[in-house]
C-alpha cells in the first residue's frame, strides 16, 4: 500500500491491486495541496464529514472518475441526489470492498454541507488495505473509546489532527496516540490557516517520548 499526504486532512491510498482511495479530498482551494482535483484519480472516496475542508472536491472527482463515495447514510443521500454512486455506512458499520475494508468510528465533531444540508454524524475511518490498517480519526476531540479502538485491532498508521480550535490540539492528540498505540502516528489538520498553527516537531518529540513512532509528512510526501 502507498499512502500519500495531500495536505490538511486529505490522503490518497493506493493498493497493490491497483485501486485508489481518497479520504477527504479537499484540493483545489486547499493552500497546502500540491495537486488539484483534475490531476488525481480515484476508484473510491471516503468522506469523514461534510464541512467544506473535508467534503472538498469529492463531487468533481467522483463525477469525472465514476468513483463510489463511502460515508454516513445521510451524507450519501446528499450525493445520491446529485446522481453519484455511494455506499452508506453508519458509526460502527463496516463493509468489504475490492481494495479492502472500511469501518466508521466515532468522531466528536459537527457535520453540515457548505450549502446547509443536514449531513448526519461526523465519523472517523478505519481502512484496511494490503494487510495494513489506517485509522483516519477525522475531525475529533479526544475520547476514551480510542483505547477500545486500539484494543480491537492493530492500527498501523493513525492520522491525527493537531491544530486545536476545531479538533484536538497537540496535548490531546498525544494522549490519543497513547490510547490507540498505533505503529506510526502522522499529524494532520494543522498550519492550513494561522488559527490552527501547530508545530509538528513538538508533537513528534512528545510521541517519541512515549516510546511510539511519529512520521511528519509534507503535502505530496508518500510512505
Amino acid at each position: 500500500m502507498k499512502l500519500r499526504y495531500l495536505g490538511h486532512s486529505a490522503f490518497e491510498l493506493r493498493s497493490d491491486s491497483g485501486h485508489t482511495v481518497l479520504i477527504d479530498p479537499w484540493l483545489d482551494d486547499n493552500p497546502q495541496a500540491t495537486v488539484k482535483s483534475d490531476s488525481i484519480n480515484a476508484d473510491y472516496i471516503v468522506i469523514t464529514h461534510a464541512h467544506f475542508d473535508h467534503l472538498g472536491d469529492a463531487e468533481k472527482i467522483a463525477r469525472r472518475c465514476n468513483a463510489e463515495i463511502i460515508c454516513v447514510v445521510e451524507l450519501c443521500s446528499y450525493f445520491e441526489n446529485k446522481g453519484l454512486k455511494t455506499h452508506p455506512l453508519q458509526i460502527g458499520g463496516s463493509k468489504s470492498f475490492p481494495f479492502g475494508r472500511v469501518k466508521l468510528t466515532i468522531a466528536w465533531h459537527g457535520s453540515q454541507t457548505p450549502d446547509g444540508a443536514y449531513a448526519g454524524l461526523a465519523a472517523g475511518v478505519l481502512l484496511w488495505m494490503d494487510g495494513v490498517c489506517v485509522y483516519h480519526t477525522g475531525d475529533t476531540g479526544l475520547f476514551q473509546d480510542m483505547k477500545l479502538i486500539g484494543e480491537l485491532q492493530k492500527v498501523d498508521y493513525m492520522l491525527a489532527p493537531i491544530g486545536d480550535i476545531y479538533t484536538m490540539g497537540i496535548d490531546d492528540a498525544v494522549k490519543a496516540a497513547e490510547l490507540v498505540h498505533p505503529g506510526i502516528t502522522i499529524p494532520m489538520h494543522y498550519n492550513t490557516w494561522p488559527i490552527i498553527a501547530a508545530d509538528p516537531e513538538v508533537f513528534a518529540a512528545r510521541i517519541k517520548a512515549l516510546g511510539l513512532k511519529c512520521l511528519i509528512l509534507k503535502p505530496g510526501d508518500e510512505v
